[in-house]
């Protein structure tokens, strides 16, 4: 288990501050924030190449923050990759394991072991400069794990690639995390998280400011930054108020629309937050005691991966998911009338 407690350090104009995580074995962990958060420092942070100011990187129990590179449990592969230009994918690979004076028959096992895991069997005796991104990201990703870390860490290792070498590649990390690998890979693309780690941790200016299951963060955000990264469309600043009819609920002003919403015994000023997914359309108004419900026009509309995304204009700006066989069943398009709806218990409500 990886344990970072209380890392702090300042590098110029920029710093971390406090950041402490558990890393649990076999754990896939998402670093997710904007460039120039201190996402790749921290990755640094862990293979040594930054000392912090104070705090400590536990392994297992044991301090290992004055532990030199070579002596930590992780292989860092960077976003440029750094392979050697002088050396043949093959003896890229094979570095680590040369380092480590195994015989040759063993280092050529392990290298064929390795080249078939990441798919470049086919390159290895192909000079760096003559792969695609795809091909030394693969050959990068081999050269590390020659090494065996207990943890790999990546950084941005999807983000030269288009978007087919992006799924394979997706696809092999996952491989690897199954395997038992525990993977620490820093990213600032949100659906990256959701699709191939199970925690994610955002960090903003330096600062932590939410860790949990992707379903933790991604659901139920803690700030206004973390519900915008996580892609919510529905983010609303308002003033919260009892329900003066005491019907339990606690009222939201948005632009002057009133939301109802559970969940909170806090008032005034916050945002909220309505997954586009939970939120109903129909022609005409809805015969159900919901009390969010609003008539609006539909001003925009477009495919949305297996479905359609639809701005609705109801003194509020909605934005709401539904199927396609939907978008065509209710025959919806631009300028058309429409009743939104969404229960009370959708509402999230971040305290500002």
């Amino acid at each position: 288990m990886l344990e970072i407690k209380n890392i702090s350090l300042r590098l110029g104009d920029f710093s971390l501050y406090d950041i402490s995580l558990t890393v649990e074995k076999g754990d896939y962990l998402t670093l997710l924030g904007v460039s120039g958060a201190g996402k790749t420092v921290l990755l640094e942070v862990l293979a040594g190449l930054v000392k912090p100011a104070q705090g400590e990187i536990l392994w297992n129990g044991k301090n290992i923050v004055h532990q030199k590179i070579q002596e930590r449990p992780v292989g860092l592969v960077y976003q440029d990759l750094s392979l050697f230009p002088h050396l043949r994918v093959d003896q890229n690979i094979a570095y680590a394991l040369r380092c480590k004076k195994l015989s040759g028959p063993a280092i050529s096992k392990k290298v064929n072991a390795l080249a078939t895991l990441t798919g470049v069997s086919h390159l290895l005796h192909r000079y760096p400069e003559t792969l695609s991104g795809g091909e030394s990201q693969r050959v990068a990703l081999a050269r590390t794990l020659a090494a065996d870390p207990e943890i790999l860490l990546l950084d941005e290792p999807l983000s030269n690639l288009d978007i087919n070498l992006r799924a394979e590649l997706g696809r092999l990390l996952r491989s690897i995390n199954r395997s038992g690998k525990t993977i620490i890979h820093v990213t600032h693309d949100f659906s990256e998280a959701a699709s191939l780690s199970n925690k994610v941790a955002v960090i903003e200016n330096g600062r932590l400011v939410q860790a949990g299951t992707v379903k933790e963060v991604f659901r139920h955000p803690k700030t206004a930054f973390v519900a915008r990264f996580s892609g919510i469309k529905n983010l609303f600043h308002c003033t919260v108020s009892n329900d003066p009819d005491d019907s339990g609920l606690k009222i939201a002003r948005v632009n002057g629309r009133k939301i109802y919403f559970a969940g909170t015994d806090r008032c005034g000023e916050g945002y909220l937050t309505i997954p586009g997914e939970d939120i109903l359309l129909s022609e005409t108004p809805f015969e159900t005691s919901a009390v969010n419900q609003f008539s609006g026009v539909i001003t925009e509309a477009w495919i949305s991966g297996p479905g359609m995304e639809i701005i609705v204009e109801a003194g509020v700006e909605f934005s709401v998911i539904i199927s396609r066989y939907s978008f065509e069943r209710l025959k919806l398009e631009t300028g058309k009338n429409v009743w939104l709806t969404f229960k009370a218990s959708s509402v999230r409500f971040i305290p500002q």
